[in-house]
């Protein structure tokens, strides 16, 4: 029997089952592995006796509790006594130390003058005059750093006490008040969450169309998903929550938002397919987000299918089917004749099991913007899935920068409903404007909350647009390096031919170095698109393309999420580029080379261009455009640079050894007989 089944005989999880086997000894790889009719006796027999253990302790723990009663309302007394003297004994602390910090000011990382002559009540022009005396030119309206308004405040008398950023400490506690982690206790089990993903036409929308019965392929404009649409299917008693996306697109768009929804991916490829590029990404894109993976090998019915083979190439990807060694589940399927589509879903509640997924219920909600649009009847519509506690008709939210108050809400099959829980999809009316897919929403406990939160946000991002969002790239790579900023360096890499990711990527991967960890995160073939972008955004990475270039919205997605996109000819030069980031040798390193000497054997004054040294090249050559430093005794008397050089009357290039000529330096006229010139010139080496 296998593990799983054996697991639902029993009413225990297969997380448990396996934890006993161990015990027993006998050894099992996951919940799909299979036990003989012995070892299912023994477990049988091992939990009665456990059950008829735990009845004996229940009625000895109930015979305590009643004795240890007394003693804790007891103990409760005492220590409420305690408490009250203990708030009396600082209530006069307080009232003391606010006498003593009466000379104290805070003031964060910058303070406005004016603001720090009204914290002083001095008036700001004695401020401005103490700033001048500092070599400070700052006037009222001007910031100052936090140590000149410490020093100034100390010759007002005052004590300067730096406070916490109080952005920073305001959106904690504005996140602590809008998500906080619930007691273990409260938290009961709850439907997951499943995003389905793969290549064009290999039959995703068709599939969910064979699970959930209805078809929805038939009302999408050509037969693709035009959009992300959720809905909920029924099985054995539990939900299953499906989201269908247009490829990974807005799999990733979320992620970018750190909004992590799918609890599971289903990666649909076509058996008389295989393994296409888009199938690839969703892989990384999955991977990336640390989703676990189950294959559905569609169209099985076909008689060109060949399941193996797409369990063979789904290797290569480091996904190992459960049948060949590995821990991923592969289920065959035929969306057209309705073949394996329970064995999938039994799949799906098995690997949510052992996700072990759970959620309070009986708290204010929070939960995820799937999609939004702009209804011309009903205003601005988001469809959400609720991740904790419950959302009910009449509360007032917030998400992004927009706020309301739920007006109606609808399910996945177009009822009116009054409350959602948890891993429940939603369309509410009610919002102030569109919010983006991927932002958080959260239940307040007010409008005038809701309003106050949504204007403090336009108000940061307003801030933060002023400020340029900074992502890594290859030009300032090895200072975030030394900051520790950057632990792994993400690359996204595009080519015209497979032969060349796959040889970038090994070169690229042996660049790592102690302080820095080269990844590639995803290689696929063509041009660079918008979903390269995007994973390079959510993923913090640089995109890298070899005899390919970006696309046009792809090159204004960059510069509007601010990712770095290279793009080369010959892939040494992307090697090379790389491991210069890596190493930090993007800015290169000069060193002075003297090139030659010459003597000053006279020197003549020229009217309108000052002095003039005759000058005999002893070693090497003097250029036009060398550096030249003047020695008298072997002393630098001056440093500077050539205004003239000429051999006779003729202007000359250069000056080679045992040729004599005149040289003149620019604003510089205090040349002796005697002072040896020396030229050189600065060239860039490796580091």
């Amino acid at each position: 029997m296998r593990v799983y089944k054996f697991a639902k005989e029993l009413g225990i999880s297969s997380k448990e089952l396996i934890k006993k086997l161990a015990e027993l000894d006998i050894e099992v790889s996951s919940h799909m592995s299979s036990i003989n009719d012995e070892e299912v006796e023994l477990i049988k027999e091992l939990l009665n006796d456990e059950l008829e253990n735990e009845n004996n302790d229940t009625k000895e723990k109930k015979l305590k509790e009643k004795s240890s009663n007394t003693i804790i309302k007891n103990k409760k007394k005492k220590e409420k006594n305690k408490k009250n003297k203990s708030e009396n004994i600082d209530a006069k602390q307080k009232s003391r130390d606010n006498t003593n910090s009466q000379n104290e000011i805070e003031i964060g990382d910058s303070i406005v003058v004016k603001e720090l002559s009204e914290k002083m009540s001095v008036n700001s022009n004695q401020v401005i005059t103490k700033l001048i005396s500092l070599g400070v030119m700052a006037n009222i309206n001007q910031e100052i750093d936090h140590d000149t308004a410490s020093i100034i405040a100390e010759e007002f008398g005052f004590i300067v006490v730096k406070h916490e950023d109080e952005v920073a400490s305001e959106e904690t506690n504005e996140q602590e008040m809008l998500d906080f982690e619930d007691k273990e206790e409260d938290l009961i089990e709850r439907s997951p969450v499943v995003t389905v993903m793969g290549h064009v036409d290999h039959g995703k929308t068709s599939l969910l169309d064979a699970i959930r019965e209805t078809k929805v392929t038939e009302r999408e404009a050509g037969g693709i998903t035009q959009h992300v649409g959720a809905s909920t299917v029924k099985v054995n008693d539990k939900r299953i929550v499906f989201l269908d996306t247009p490829g990974h697109e807005a799999f990733t768009a979320m992620r970018a938002r750190g909004a992590q929804v799918t609890d599971v991916a289903i990666l649909v490829v076509a058996a008389d397919d295989g393994v296409m590029p888009q199938t690839i990404e969703a892989i990384n894109h999955a991977k990336a987000a640390n989703v676990p993976i189950i294959v559905a090998i569609n169209k099985i019915d076909k008689p060109e299918a060949n399941p193996d083979r797409i369990k063979q190439e789904i290797t290569e990807h480091g996904l190992v089917p459960e049948d060949w060694g590995g821990d991923t589940i592969c289920v065959p399927v035929s969306a057209l004749k309705k073949q394996g589509i329970d064995e999938l879903l039994e799949m799906i509640l098995l690997v949510a099991e052992m996700e072990e997924l759970k959620a309070n219920p009986n708290r204010r909600a929070k939960g995820t913007i799937i999609e939004a649009e702009l209804d011309k009847g009903k205003g601005p519509v988001a469809t959400v899935i609720v991740q904790k506690g419950t959302l009910k008709v009449g509360d007032a939210v917030v998400t992004g920068t927009a706020h309301g108050k739920v007006r109606a809400m609808i399910d996945d099959k177009g009822k009116r409903i009054k409350e959602a829980g948890p891993s429940t999809p939603v369309a509410i009316l009610g919002l102030s404007e569109v919010p983006d897919a991927g932002e958080h929403l959260y239940v307040v406990e007010s409008d005038k909350k809701a309003r106050e939160i949504a204007e403090n946000r336009k108000e940061k991002i307003r801030m933060e647009q002023l400020k340029t969002t900074q992502k890594v790239s290859l030009d300032d790579l090895f200072e975030q390096i030394q900051k520790g900023e950057v632990k792994d360096l993400n690359v996204v890499i595009k080519a015209d031919v497979r032969g060349s990711i796959e040889a970038v990527k090994q070169a690229l991967e042996k660049l790592s170095i102690d302080e820095v960890k080269v990844k590639t995160i995803h290689g696929g073939v063509g041009a660079i698109n918008e979903t390269d972008i995007m994973l390079a955004s959510a993923s913090n990475a640089i995109v890298i393309g070899f005899n390919v270039r970006p696309t046009s919205t792809a090159i204004n997605l960059a510069k509007q999420e601010n990712v770095d996109v290279r793009t080369y000819r010959v892939i040494y030069e992307a090697i090379e580029d790389i491991e210069a980031a890596v190493k930090g040798m993007l800015e290169p390193e000069y060193k002075e080379v003297v090139i030659g000497r010459a003597e000053v054997r006279a020197t003549f004054k020229v009217p309108n261009v000052g002095v003039v040294a005759g000058i005999y090249v002893q070693e090497g050559k003097l250029t036009r455009n060398c550096g030249v430093r003047l020695l008298r005794d072997s002393v630098v008397i001056h440093e500077g640079t050539v205004s003239s050089l000429k051999r006779f009357k003729d202007d000359v290039r250069e000056l080679a050894a045992g040729y004599e000529g005149g040289l003149g330096i620019e604003n510089f006229n205090d040349i002796k007989n005697g002072d040896i010139i020396e030229g050189y010139v600065m060239e860039e080496v490796e580091r």
